[in-house]
């Protein structure tokens, strides 16, 4: 069942339009029950009020179609709007589905069980299909387990993020989905709600060997738990998410540049089915480029300019000396945010803060800093089925059956890929760079890390939600070179801002001339000064053999960190709580902060 809905201020969230009016009703929501027993009790529960009302029998088995109270006036308020309904019918699935013909209806699943098919349909369709006799027409709506999220590590605390999940009184707005670019996910676990938020598991890889069904490397299920995990102990960033998984890696964690490629297209064609709004990459290249004549850049900007916000790990191959760069797409593209590894010490405080030192960073071979942002990726713990190839190479680093401890910039990102969808949910309206431009605005110091291998700061969510006003856009000085393309949408201009770049080695700075910069706790003249390099740009390492060798390799591989041993595992304590308080940006509602037994 897809989670299309959640919960708000302790009221059900439609799964169609947003609040509801009904409140939350135990039978269906109090603590307990999960998986199938969980899904049978939600399909019970919606059942019993229509049959209250009904003589003999349910409202719409018969000769009368019964709709849910508020569809058919909201469907002709907003008749573009697609809604997800369960199409139940006295005769039965097939009839419910022959009653559908002709009204462009997306059949999603049978269920045989009840007589009923899951649908999504153009709202102006739904007067009509109203007067198709013998059927009971309701919202698909999002089942969602109670409680409140929750983890033993300090990541999501001292990050802001657990301040933006809710309580199970209280819960946060409804997350828009995270596609997950990787090796695919383990989904029947708790962690996605037993795949009730799984809205998707698409395999794209094409002669990759041997690639297990599910998720045989870990790495995709890792990465989604630091995404969106919802396990009790585990919360990720975003646990009421949805999650699209695209299984482009296989069991050894190499995929077909190709192959990712094709998966960008599918986040496009289905963005509007599945509410995709970010994607994670926790993968690069295995070739140097220029980004505007890099495949991938080229395919991850498309869907930039559509509208999804798209997180790339910077890279496992950086040095504890000084910069290595950012060669790789798509970390290495300017338009998308790229997330460096932090390692955040044993204390709340960003004292003790600093970069992972595998963690790449530098300029790209374009002349852009990347990283842009940091986030947590040394000594994470997250699921991983028992299975994977990740648990039979690093058989030590497993805490717990199904979780495993790991580093990478693979699992800073989806710490920026999961509170990205938190800043979506709160602001729905914001583009891409808007979302960018507010990571970066709120960012905090990481007093300990090397200028530059963390960009401008490492992630505050909280204070990035708690934005006002429209966010600075950081990619303003590179818009002015999109045109339109001839496939649809935008695409760059590579020959006329070589022109600009050649000419004037200063356009960067127009990037941060915006006053709106001026509240940043960074300093937006030494970023305009670092953000390119005109030197950079025009290096001669083209000429480097090694890049040789690897620009023809239709390849790309996971960016996690496999040659950091174990470590200790940040965790929270009652004085990192009692400190975490004292933050504004950091605070914590009651419910969220543990008692004493």
């Amino acid at each position: 069942m897809r989670d299309t809905g959640g919960f708000r201020n302790g009221v059900r969230t439609n799964a169609l339009w947003g609040s509801g009016s009904g409140k939350r009703g135990n039978a269906l929501w109090g603590r307990g029950g999960r998986g199938i027993a969980l899904t049978a009790l939600a399909l019970v529960t919606l059942a019993l009020p229509l049959a209250a009302g009904a003589k003999g029998g349910r409202p719409g088995i018969g000769d009368a179609t019964y709709v849910a109270p508020g569809l058919l006036d909201k469907a002709a308020q907003d008749p573009g709007h697609k809604l997800h309904l369960i199409i139940q019918s006295a005769a039965g699935a097939s009839d419910a589905g022959t009653k559908l013909v002709g009204l462009g209806a997306d059949v999603r699943r049978r269920l045989d069980l009840i007589g009923a098919v899951a649908v999504d349909i153009t709202a102006g369709k739904l007067a009509a299909l109203a007067k198709q006799p013998g059927l009971t027409i309701t919202p698909d709506a999002s089942v969602q387990l109670a409680g409140t999220p929750s983890s033993n590590q300090m990541w999501p605390y001292e990050t802001g993020v657990a301040k933006l999940w809710g309580t199970a009184a209280s819960p946060g707005p409804q997350a828009p989905t995270i596609a997950i670019v990787d090796s695919g996910i383990d989904a029947n676990r708790a962690d996605f709600g037993n795949g009730s938020r799984v809205v998707g598991n698409v395999t794209m890889t094409t002669g990759t060997t041997p690639n297990s069904p599910g998720d045989g490397r870990g790495h995709g299920t890792f990465v989604a738990g630091i995404a969106a995990g919802s396990a009790d102990g585990y919360a990720g960033a975003a646990p009421n998410a949805g999650i699209l998984s695209i299984d482009v890696m296989d069991d050894t964690g190499t995929a077909r540049t190709s192959d990712v490629i094709a998966a960008c297209g599918y986040i496009l064609d289905n963005k509007g089915k599945y509410n995709i709004r970010v994607a994670n990459f926790s993968l690069h290249s295995g070739a140097r480029n220029h980004f505007y004549n890099d495949p991938l850049d080229s395919a991850v900007e498309k869907l930039w300019f559509n509208g999804i916000f798209v997180v790339a790990a910077a890279g496992n191959y950086g040095s504890a000396s000084g910069p290595s760069g950012v060669w790789y797409a798509p970390g290495n593209d300017p338009f998308v945010m790229t997330v460096g590894a932090v390692d955040i010490g044993n204390k709340v405080a960003v004292g003790d803060d600093a970069n992972a030192p595998w963690s790449a960073y530098g300029h790209t071979e374009d002349g852009f800093s990347k990283p842009e942002l940091g986030a947590p990726g040394r000594y994470m713990i997250g699921p991983v089925p028992q299975g994977a190839t990740l648990v039979a190479q690093k058989p030590g680093n497993v805490v717990a059956p199904g979780y495993i401890q790991l580093s990478g910039t693979s699992f800073a990102a989806p710490v920026v890929a999961g509170v990205a969808a938190q800043l979506l949910a709160r602001h729905p309206d914001w583009t891409p760079d808007q979302v960018k431009g507010a990571l970066m605005l709120t960012a905090k110091p990481a007093p300990q890390a090397m200028a530059g291998s963390v960009g401008v700061g490492q992630l505050n969510a909280g204070r990035a939600a708690d934005f006002k006003g429209t966010p600075p856009n950081p990619n303003i000085a590179l818009r002015k070179f999109l045109v339109s393309s001839g496939t649809g949408g935008a695409s760059f201009d590579s020959a006329s801002w070589a022109a600009t770049v050649s000419a004037d080695a200063s356009w960067a700075a127009a990037s941060w001339a915006d006053a709106s910069w001026a509240d940043a706790s960074w300093s937006a003249a030494s970023w305009a000064d670092a953000s390119w390099a005109a030197a950079s740009w025009a290096d001669a390492s083209w000429a480097d053999a090694s890049w040789a060798e690897a620009s023809w390799a239709d390849s790309a591989t996971e960016d996690a960190a496999e040659g950091d041993p174990a470590g200790s595992v940040p965790e929270m304590s009652a004085s990192d709580f009692a400190d975490l308080q004292g933050d504004p940006t950091l605070a914590l509602p009651p419910a969220l902060v543990p008692t004493a037994p």
